[in-house]
């Protein structure tokens, strides 16, 4: 059956132990979304790609986007909740995922501002410089229309995946900063007021090995633009996050960590990231389940509701368990970050774990989403392809969590090698162990091993049933669903 707690983001994490009582803040937010916020969130939407203001009337270069005042009263709400400030007052990344949650619920967009933020943020606070810290980290922590916001650059206009061959970005010292010199293809959060950037410093060997992660902000320490918006692009989806190109021309820039230590760090932030990508594909799933839910209780046919007809409600049975593993496993893998996302490499085999999880989370969540929102629209029939009813929006919606912070086969290859280079499977089959299913377990686990013995080539052609499945009894074992 489904859970009484459907409707309801805030009531779901309650009901299946995410959040603890007291939680008015998160009530609260909540609230203001059910009165004030889906209004302004769907306003945004169907005012599609904001306008790029480039110069103002003297020409100067501003770079400004012009979103309607409603657009930042819902942006800064939410900073306003503590998506950012919580993670170190708190000290845990989970009170900030749990904002995520319900953001993404009413709005799979506004939650990546939030995101990139967070992943901003974190690295700044655990590898910047002190003087860097000092000056930058305290505005991202206000809870007021003040606050700073971050974004996380990688992608260069060949591609996002394989980072080592595409980040033409070059980087030269500037006594002791650096400069950066290059372009960056998809930016979310254009607007941000600090950005992390992944760029390849002079002389630096070719590959990964040869990247390190900088912190840019967007304004030089004369006050004039440190980097310049090309254009915005116009996408299906998440309109509520700006997303454009950016041009890096001598930008001052401040290295986090060392030199030979940021695919490293580029890493944690994809990391981050994609924990936010497998809890906001959740919160849409839950979202379309909750509208199709409506819908079909109260539409009539054939002489009684459509959730009242027997194939409707099987449909809805298996909905409801399918939520309930991809939610689980979203959260595992959020508490297992929580526990090691303070690791320095080289890093624990607990994290090694939690890598693994990560994708394998990652993987399940986002495609659960999309088929979760492509089946609503089903049990919508043709109300479902109409722009007027958020069917429609939640589709799109769906369809971007898949790609952001790397495709399913990303996804796949990299749990491939933390399995054949960490053992990370073992380390997940120790965990689940005592509530998986053993004759379950016991074929999984030898279907991993069998995979893992192929060629380097047989294994990544036929590793995604494998993993697809292995994802499936994750998600099954640590609900008993």
């Amino acid at each position: 059956m489904l859970p009484n707690e459907i409707h309801s983001p805030g009531a779901l994490l309650r009901a299946w132990g995410v959040v603890s009582e007291p939680d008015d803040e998160l009530r609260a937010y909540e609230t203001w979304w059910e009165t004030s916020g889906k209004k302004i969130s769907e306003v945004v939407d169907r005012a599609g790609t904001p306008l790029l203001k480039m110069f103002d009337r003297f020409g100067a270069r501003i770079d400004e986007i012009a979103f309607a005042p409603e657009y930042y009263t819902m942006l800064y709400r939410g900073y306003r909740a503590g998506v950012i400030e919580k993670i170190f007052a708190e000290k845990s990344l989970l009170p900030s995922y749990q904002i995520g949650y319900v953001a993404s619920f009413y709005d799979s967009g506004v939650y990546c501002p939030y995101t990139v933020s967070m992943s901003t943020a974190v690295p700044l606070a655990k590898y910047g410089a002190p003087e860097v810290r000092e000056k930058f980290l305290p505005p991202m922590l206000k809870r007021d229309d003040s606050v700073w916001q971050g974004a996380t650059w990688m992608t260069e206009a060949r591609g996002g995946s394989d980072l080592g061959a595409n980040v033409d970005t070059i980087a030269r010292r500037d006594g002791d900063n650096w400069k950066l010199t290059g372009d960056k293809f998809f930016c979310s959060n254009v607007g941000a007021e600090l950005a992390v950037v992944a760029a390849r410093p002079e002389n630096a060997p070719n590959g990964v090995r040869g990247l390190a992660l900088f912190l840019v902000p967007k304004l030089r320490a004369d006050g004039s633009r440190n980097f310049f918006v090309r254009r915005l692009k116009s996408k299906i989806a998440t309109r509520s996050v700006p997303t454009g190109e950016v041009e890096l021309r001598d930008s001052e820039a401040y290295l986090l960590g060392t030199t030979d230590a940021g695919i490293y760090l580029i890493l944690e932030v994809l990391n981050l990231s994609r924990i936010a990508n497998s809890i906001g594909s959740v919160a849409v799933a839950q979202r379309a389940i909750s509208e199709a839910y409506y819908f079909a209780q109260n539409r009539v046919a054939f002489g009684k509701p459509l959730f009242e007809q027997p194939l409707m409600r099987a449909q809805f049975e298996q909905r409801a368990r399918e939520l309930q593993n991809a939610f689980a496993l979203a959260w595992y893998a959020a508490r297992l970050l929580d526990e090691v996302y303070l690791q320095t490499p080289p890093y624990s085999d607990r994290y090694h774990l939690f890598r693994l999880v990560a994708h394998l989370a990652k993987y399940h969540t986002a495609e659960f989403a999309a088929q979760t929102s492509k089946w609503a629209m089903e049990v919508h029939g043709s109300a479902g392809v109409l722009d007027e009813f958020p069917i429609e929006r939640l589709l799109r919606e769906s369809m971007i969590l898949a790609i952001w912070e790397g495709a399913p086969h990303r996804q796949i290859l990299d749990a491939l090698e933390v399995m054949k280079r960490k053992g990370a499977h073992e380390l997940l089959f120790h965990e689940v162990a005592p509530r998986a299913d053993p004759h379950a377990l016991e074929d999984i686990a030898a279907r991993v091993d069998s995979l893992l013995a192929l060629s380097q080539n047989e294994m990544e052609t036929q590793s995604e049933p494998l993993f697809r499945d292995l994802a499936e009894f994750t998600a099954i074992s640590l609900t008993g669903i």
